[in-house]
């Protein structure tokens, strides 16, 4: 009894009407570039389902363990194949079944007959099959409505499909169907959970990170990158903008006062990011801000920050606990990585004392002293761009 295929259960995206084609199509794309690299797998489309083929082992393996992180999908089940003879579906079904928890379960077997050359009536194939797995498996109990346990059996010209097993999927709607992006990743535990958050809701990412050395070093970018790789996993591909940041905050730090250098610098990312935005096609910013989590998260900060461009500012931690943030983090893997001990350019100037409510009028008046739009633009001219998942590189060893 093999795993050649899984059956897809779409999640928000079937309460889609005249758009719900894009929206399912959107998905299968994301699949597919998902499982670009398995040879065999193929993935076919419907209206009210997706189904997921593989021929290989190996590969189908490869499909269950990925399956889970790709957003739009409600739930997906294992699908096993058995021949047209009750022996060897009742093998299948016990192989299927014996892969649950069954202890103090109830249960029930569903047939579809979509063959009905089969010689046998759904009745007999309920009752031979649905028996079967009652003597082997004492513990479980008969209940028609709402069982545990549903073993759906389905009769097809050219095998006997079964499942039991329903996996949550990862939920929210397709990467790329809620448009695209650009989130300010930091380094920290915050922003590549706002990042989880959008991509969720079918947000296609583009990131930016800026990096200001010697102050911060390549550990702190290489954190930054396997954040990266992390967000890549969840079905889309993302390209990462490392901004060269150094002249731009110490620049900051010449002209304004100490006090409100945090809301000042905030802002210069704010107008770099409004460039690499333009030229990404993005249509909003993200941050991972938090209200009141820290000195410039403020409402009177956010204010002072957001005054400086006309983008809109996506923000989906802002009412988020920062406890809840961190169990988010270690649920999708990030929070290991983003307490790594490497600063980056937004803690290594931190002032002892900044302003929790600076108002718009003072920051404007000190970084009116200077123009920083020569600054600004040369940093996004510099941006270092790299796209993830990186390709690993194939290693030749012992040629001559």
């Amino acid at each position: 009894m093999k795993t050649k295929q899984v059956l897809v259960r779409y999640g928000e995206l079937s309460t889609k009407g005249k758009n719900r084609s894009s929206f399912i199509g959107r998905l299968r794309d994301n699949v597919r570039q998902m499982f670009a690299d398995l040879k065999t797998v193929r993935v076919k489309a419907e209206r009210d389902r997706m189904f997921i083929l593989a021929d290989d082992e190996r590969e189908m393996e490869q499909v269950l363990e990925r399956l889970p992180h790709v957003f739009g999908i409600q739930s997906f089940s294992p699908v096993t194949e058995a021949e047209l003879n009750f022996e060897a579906m009742k093998r299948a079904a016990i192989a299927v079944v014996s892969k649950l928890d069954r202890d103090n379960k109830s249960f029930k077997v569903s047939v579809k007959r979509p063959f009905k050359e089969f010689p046998h009536e759904k009745p007999e194939i309920t009752q031979e099959i649905g028996s079967h797995v009652l003597r082997s498996f004492p513990e479980l109990s008969v209940q028609m409505k709402h069982p545990d346990i549903e073993l759906k059996v389905e009769i097809r010209e050219e095998a006997a499909y079964m499942m039991a097993e329903v996996i949550e999927g990862a939920g929210g709607l397709p990467v790329g169907a809620g448009g695209k992006a650009l989130l300010m990743l930091s380094g920290g535990i915050d922003s590549p959970v706002a990042g989880y958050h959008m991509l969720k809701r079918g947000v296609r990412l583009e990131l930016i990170h800026f990096f200001s050395p010697p102050y911060t070093n390549d550990r702190a970018k290489e954190k930054v990158y396997d954040l990266a790789e992390k967000l890549s996993q969840f079905g889309s591909s993302v390209t990462l903008h490392i901004i060269p940041f150094t002249k731009l905050q110490q620049e900051v730090h010449k002209q304004v006062p100490d006090n409100i250098t945090m809301t000042s610098t905030r802002r210069m990312m704010m107008r770099v990011a409004d460039l690499v935005l333009a030229e990404t096609k993005s249509q909003a910013i993200i941050t991972g801000e938090s209200l009141g989590q820290v000195a410039s998260q403020t409402l009177e900060s956010l204010h002072a920050i957001n005054a400086v461009t006309n983008t809109p500012v996506l923000r989906p931690l802002i009412a988020i606990d920062k406890l809840d943030i961190i169990e988010t983090a270690q649920r999708i893997g990030t929070y290991d990585i983003s307490i790594r001990p490497y600063e980056d350019c937004c803690t290594i100037f931190t002032p002892a004392n900044p302003k929790t409510k600076p108002k718009l009028e003072k920051v404007e008046f000190y970084e009116n002293f200077v123009s920083f739009d020569e600054l600004i633009q040369e940093a996004a001219d510099q941006r270092e761009t790299i796209k993830f998942p990186r390709v690993k590189e194939a290693k030749f060893e012992n040629l001559l």
